[in-house]
């Protein structure tokens, strides 16, 4: 049997921090995409403003398999 998947980038962002952006990416990206299997986090940074960390961003390749038709 072959296993196929595919692979998207996204990109999450949080007042709160580098979990949350993680959390509310998969969630978001959960409403659109089926049978999502795995996430890898391929950057990360952040925004400074008045010499605090002001929001988190995340870039994530997430992995999901292709429905069979």
């Amino acid at each position: 049997m072959q296993h196929v998947a595919k692979v998207v980038e996204i990109v999450g962002t949080s007042e709160v921090g580098i979990d949350d952006a993680i959390q509310g990416a998969i969630a978001r990206a959960a409403k659109t995409l089926d049978n999502l299997q795995w996430f890898e986090v391929t950057e990360m940074r952040g925004h400074i403003s008045d010499q605090k960390i002001e929001r988190f961003q995340v870039m994530l390749k997430v992995g999901f398999g292709l429905n069979d038709d």
